[in-house]
Parts: structure tokens; sequence; C-alpha cells
């Protein structure tokens, strides 16, 4: 997990980096081990087709140096109004076990055409509680980046132990 120093940083790395005319504010920039999501507002009159297309070349520069400096992906998205699209955003697989009754709530929701088999029921099932819990989520990563910030301040343990 990145510190809230750390993305902050990488927020200002970007805001460096991409031409003044790409967005018309920078919103967001998200990372997680994977992938780098940068999401910006687009001018009202623009789409977001006409975006994707005029920012093009400048997205795919400022893409590569990112993807070599922090071996993540960049993915890209636009704010317009109240609705965000990404494109060019990975999907990454993950794997998990289930107990028969966890099972169950996923055949349950492909049952019911909620969801077209497990792994979509499951996704389903985490974006759900994604936006429920929004506050949650948010005081948990605050208290991970405390975590860190005061272990980082400790003795170092590798040099405290006697060889």
């Amino acid at each position: 997990m990145i510190t809230a120093e750390q993305s902050e940083k990488l927020r200002a790395w970007f805001a460096e980096r991409l031409p003044v005319d790409v967005y018309e504010s920078l919103v967001s920039v998200t990372v997680d081990r994977e992938e780098i999501t940068v999401v910006g507002t687009v001018p009202a009159a623009e789409s977001v087709k006409e975006f994707r297309e005029r920012t093009r070349e400048q997205r795919i520069e400022v893409a590569r140096e990112a993807e070599e400096l922090y071996r993540r992906k960049v993915a890209w998205g636009v704010r317009s109004g109240e609705e965000t699209t990404l494109f060019t955003h990975l999907a990454v697989p993950v794997m998990t076990r289930l107990r028969q009754s966890e099972r169950q709530v996923l055949d349950t929701l492909v049952a019911g055409g909620v969801a077209r088999s497990r792994a979509d029921a499951l996704a389903w099932c985490v974006r759900l509680v994604g936006s429920n819990t929004d506050t949650w989520l948010a005081e948990l990563r605050e208290s991970l980046d405390k975590v860190r910030e005061v272990r980082s301040q400790g003795p170092d343990i590798q040099k405290s132990q006697p060889e």
C-alpha cells in the first residue's frame, strides 16, 4: 500500500509533466501495486472521444516515462460533471479461497442473472462493498499511513540484533 506522502509526490510528478492543455484540472492520481490511474476534468464543450484523440500522444509520452520510473501501468480517465469515465485501465485477476457458504452467495448472484460467472459476482460484491464503505475504507487507509509513519521512526531491528 502506498502512503499519503508517496501519493502526493506522485500527483505532483504527473501535474509537472502533463502539458497544461491536457486536462482542465487534475482530479486524482490513484495508485496500487499494478496501476496508476490519472483522472482530470475536460472542458465542458469536449467529449471523451475528442479528449482521447486530442491528447493521445501527450498521454502516451507521460505514461511511458511513468511506467519506466514507477514500474506500474498508467491508466487514464476523465471527469465531466459528476460522471467519471476510465479508459486504458487494467483488470487484474485475483485468486481467493471461499468456503461453501461464500460460494453459494456467488452462485445465487449467477443464478439470479446479476452476474455471468463467479468471477463477475465477486467483482460485483467488491464494487458494492467499496461504494457503501468509502468512509470506513478511507479511515482504514489513514490508519495504515500512521502505522507506517510510527514504524519508520522506530529502531532498525536489523541493526539492533547481535551478530
